[in-house]
């Protein structure tokens, strides 16, 4: 129950309407204002001014133009408060359906419905018929301002003054349509006639538009150039896979692709088209979607799909033209430039009639779709501290860029960035109209990608069986581009022994040698061998990863090559591949395969070279500025221009976007250096050396936990010490697995000392999951471990295991989990004395798991708590539950809410239940219980003498069912609530039965 629940009926939630308005101001100050957007208050003035609740003044005096939104938000719901209970009513309705739902989840409502409904049209004047109908008007004038606005000025009742008043580029598009009804309103019934006969005429509005529309002659030839170019540069993959020209089509795999948090998604797994859909939308003001997802999970091949699949007229077809940009190339801009030179330059040149051509893209925005790629790899943060509203005003590359993903620019284009989440501050994503996370391969997912990379059968079938028997591995390939490496070096993968890899360093140690061995002169490079022989090469290479990463460099001249020694010898590696965007035929320009290639060779130098000072490694781990670790990298700094210079040197603090790219290079630091590795680096540096760097690399590892535990706050009294941990907090624990040192692992956990360890919404997959047991397995103490909203699936669950006997309980709520995982989970679970607890709401579990929770609840006589909410449980599979109920005499917490158990699967609850001292709460909500499972359920509250609370919410009992409740707690005193919302029970029988049951909640 919220804290806006009033707990009554109907009728006294609208006597406590105004008492809502007051005592809830903060939070819907809070919910209208907090995304800076004035469009949700605006909304709800205009259908308070549709219901007549505000008359115009009242109207003029809430919404007075240059007064900060808080003041106006106040204004009204002190205005709302003294009008009274009405008004209050028809606020609170105004505001529920005006403020979209993730916001709006937990505030108030009331009992009223707004009537939108035109009245007869003959009995009101045009005027008011702008006022009454002012939020559909608002909807259907802002995709056609400038026709709205030539039909009054055609009349007569605009001038070119009132036009521009209207068009001022500082407004959307839904405030420039009320701009127009205010302005028509003040000319008079005339005007207001003229306007609602254009509207009418345009019938039902865009697509009709859009069909009408025909492109002059040269945009036609300029889109067909543009979709051409856009083909090409799409057709083969272009990042890791650049080398050997794969075509996008043979070896594309869909990742997994789900809405950000806890957006609702009633189309189920999205597709690509979806990311421009409408599912999850948070701002409808804002046109920029964010595509995040951490290094490696497929971004870019993602954004490269969807341009080939647009060219082709395969999808998004309501767009007529699409740039694509790369932030990495970006980054090289130097000059300023305008909006219509960084189209034209940087994407396509029109043959001819440029400025024609740029006019129609201003013209009709919503027609163009702006692609940026790598938002994470631009060397500046995002600002809006520089608002350009003129796309002919020339600026720095990353202030345009800026100002169009904030709409100050070019509103009403579409715009699509890429980035790694940690990059993405609140100051941006205030401005995106929605996020969505790439997860990466689903393990079909994985198969699919082996079986395309593969042509021979054989081979696939071989790689996928080497997998299975390797759940580790198997957890890495979830990343598309570890997925790449282990498919390229299926030889060795199959030729290393079983379970030989297990850490990200591994993976890309073998893509090391494979890359090597390919070039030796010896012919059977054994042990170290193969690395001895390439060594210069690896230095060289490490040196050009190290210092790009320190400058936030990715895309390298041949002057940066030469600067560190990389010959044309190194680049016919492969590790290096030509840059596309950059190299013309008199100026070649370079990159890493991947961005994590450049961090692997990073950390290759800064383990093998003894060119890097002391500090390299503590400033590493600490994510600081990397610059002055080299003096190569001084070199680097110099190439930039002063601007760029200064920006640099401020502070030394790494910026989000760098410090992800510390963090893998501090990951592939730690596996370099673990005992399985160390051998190889003794034919490459002395011993002493190494040694140190090994003890560097475990105190910082140790000062970093210590960091987060000394974060942890002291417990309420009465409750649980508990520590929520930050991604950070994973990122230290995947380089103690790298480590793979049981010691260090233990030394670094060794001081937690909580209840519960709270890992909710950081992104933790099968990796992050290996990792965590490898550490938690060390805990002094058992932990509540809550990775509620993650990606752990299956695989994840089974690496999970070896924790397992230091947890007390387990949270897993909303993470893709099947059967298949919870068998494992608890054949183990079943072992762990400690474990008390486990919740799996919202996964894809069916009647096959139950009989394993059975088993569960017949076998472990302390468990308390079971939760399996808004999963594909039916009838059948509560009665396997219900095998397990009858003997277990421990279980206070059931909840079973959103499956599909029926009267048939609570009665055989029910009847297991009936005679249960210990259950306390216990939820069937939105199950479809009718009456027969109302009166089975009421046997437990007859008879039980530890039942607090039973919720049958939203299901279809009526009042025979009730009835049956009510006669049950004549005999139960300690029943507290049995809550009943939702049911097919008319108001009136609801006041009656709470009058006679104050123990029902309606």
């Amino acid at each position: 129950m919220t804290g806006w629940d009033t707990g009554g009926s109907r009728c006294s939630e609208s006597m406590f309407a105004r008492e809502l308005v007051l005592k809830q101001r903060t939070e819907i100050l809070h919910a209208l204002c907090s995304s800076g957007s004035a469009e949700l208050l605006e909304r709800v003035l205009d259908l308070l001014l549709a219901q007549g609740e505000l008359v115009w003044e009242e109207y003029q005096n809430v919404q007075v133009p240059g007064r900060a939104l808080y003041t106006n938000a106040r204004h009204l719901l002190d205005l709302v408060y003294t009008k009274g209970v009405d008004t209050c009513e028809i606020f609170l309705a105004a505001f529920k359906q005006v403020v979209p739902e993730r916001q709006g989840a937990d505030l108030p409502s009331s009992g009223c419905c707004l009537d939108l409904e035109k009245k007869d049209e003959s009995q009101i004047t045009a005027t008011h018929t702008l006022l009454i109908d002012r939020p559909s008007l608002v909807s259907k004038l802002q995709d056609c301002i400038d026709g709205a606005l030539e039909a009054l000025t055609v009349s007569g009742n605009f001038t070119s003054a009132d036009c521009d008043d209207v068009q001022l580029p500082i407004h959307t598009p839904s405030q420039q349509a009320r701009r127009l009804l205010d302005h028509v309103r003040s000319k008079g019934e005339s005007a207001a006639k003229v306007v609602l006969h254009y509207i009418q005429q345009q019938g039902s509005g865009a697509s009709r538009t859009q069909e009408k529309l025909t492109p002059p002659k040269e945009f036609q030839k300029y889109q067909k150039k543009l979709s051409s170019s856009v083909s090409a540069q799409s057709c083969f993959l272009s990042t890791y896979g650049g080398t050997s020209h794969m075509s996008l089509d043979e070896i594309y795999t869909e990742g997994q692709l789900e809405l950000a948090h806890d957006c609702a998604d009633p189309h189920g797994p999205l597709d690509l088209e979806d990311i421009i859909g409408a599912a999850g939308t948070v701002n409808e003001e804002a046109d920029t979607v964010l595509v995040s997802g951490e290094a490696g999970r497929g971004k870019s091949i993602l954004l490269q799909r969807l341009h080939l699949l647009w060219a082709r007229g395969a999808a998004l077809q309501d767009f007529l033209l699409l740039f694509p940009f790369s932030c990495r190339r970006l980054n090289s801009e130097q000059r300023e430039l305008s909006v219509q030179e960084l189209l034209f330059q940087h994407c396509c040149w029109p043959d001819k009639e440029q400025e024609e051509i740029f006019q129609f893209i201003l013209d009709h925005p919503h027609l163009t779709l702006f692609t940026f790629d790598g938002l994470d790899e631009l060397k500046q943060s995002f600002s809006d501290d520089h608002r350009l509203c003129c796309p002919t005003q020339r600026a720095p590359v990353h202030i345009l860029l800026f100002n169009l993903m904030q709409g100050s620019l070019m509103k009403g284009v579409w715009k699509v960035v890429t980035s790694r989440p940690e990059a993405v501050g609140p100051l941006l994503r205030k401005h995106l109209r929605k996020e969505v996370f790439l997860k990466g391969f689903s393990p079909s997912g994985i198969n699919c990608f082996v079986k395309k990379h593969h042509s021979d059968p054989t081979v696939a079938a071989k790689v996928l069986e080497s997998l299975q028997t390797n759940t580790a591995l198997l957890g890495l390939c979830h990343s598309p581009v570890l997925c790449w490496i282990v498919s390229q070096c299926h030889k060795e993968l199959l030729g290393c022994g079983e379970g030989s890899l297990q850490t990200i360093t591994d993976v890309y140690m073998m893509i090391l040698q494979h890359f090597l061995q390919r070039r030796s002169t010896l012919k059977n490079a054994m042990g170290s061998g193969w690395l001895q022989e390439h060594l210069k090469t690896v230095l060289h290479l490490g040196q050009l990863a190290f210092d790009g990463i320190g400058t936030t460099c990715y895309i390298f001249s041949c002057t940066d090559l030469k600067t560190c020694g990389v010959t044309e010898k190194d680049i016919s590696l492969g590790f290096l591949i030509r840059s596309k965007d950059m190299s013309a035929a008199n100026s070649k320009h370079y990159e890493f395969l991947h961005v994590t290639m450049q961090c692997f060779f990073a950390a290759l130098y800064i383990v093998l070279s003894s060119n890097t000072d002391r500090a390299t490694i503590p400033k590493l781990f600490e994510l600081q500025d990397m610059r002055e670790t080299s003096q190569k990298g001084k070199c680097f700094m110099a190439c930039l221009p002063t601007t760029a210079q200064q920006e640099q040197t401020q502070g030394t603090k790494a910026s989000a976007a760098e410090t992800t790219n510390l963090q893998i290079t501090a990951t592939f630091v730690s596996g370099l250096l673990s005992p399985h590795h160390r051998s190889l680096w003794l034919y490459c540096c002395p011993r002493s050396v190494m040694e140190k760097k090994i003890k560097q690399v475990s105190r910082c590892l140790s000062k970093g936990m210590q960091k987060h535990f000394k974060s942890i706050s002291q417990p309420v009294a009465g409750e649980k010490k508990s520590m929520h941990a930050m991604p950070g907090f994973v990122w230290l624990i995947k380089c103690i697995y790298e480590m793979q040192e049981s010691r260090i692992a233990k030394d670094a956990i060794n001081k937690l000392d909580v209840d519960h360890l709270k890992l909710t919404y950081c992104d933790i997959g099968p990796v992050e999951c290996t990792a965590l047991a490898y550490v938690l397995q060390h805990l002094r103490n058992p932990v509540g471990l809550q990775l509620d909203n993650n990606s752990v699936g299956d695989v994840g669950v089974e690496q999970l295991l070896p924790c397992m006997h230091m947890c007390s309980s387990l949270y897993l709520r909303n993470n893709n989990i099947t059967d298949q995982g919870i068998c494992k989970l608890i054949a183990k679970v079943i072992q762990c004395e400690n474990f008390q607890k486990i919740a799996l709401f919202n996964n894809k579990l069916t009647d096959a798991c139950t009989q394993h929770f059975s088993l569960l609840l017949k076998t472990k006589q302390d468990f308390l708590c079971l939760r399996l909410g808004n999963n594909n449980i039916t009838a059948e599979g509560a009665k396997q539950l219900a095998e397990g109920l009858k003997v277990n005499h421990s279980l206070q917490y059931l909840g079973l809410w959103g499956n599909k158990i029926g009267d048939e699967g609570a009665e055989a609850m029910a009847r297991a239940l009936e005679n249960s001292r210990s259950l306390i709460w216990f939820s069937l909500v939105g199950n479809g219980v009718g009456n027969a499972g109302a009166c089975a359920l009421a046997n437990i509250i007859k008879n039980s003498s530890s039942l607090e609370e039973l919720w049958l919410t939203e299901n279809c009992i009526t009042r025979t069912g009730v009835e049956c409740l009510i006669q049950a707690l004549e005999h139960n005193t300690h029943v507290k609530s049995i809550w009943l919302r939702n049911n097919d029970l008319s108001s009136e029988e609801e006041e009656e039965m709470t009058q006679r049951e104050s123990r029902l909640v309606f």
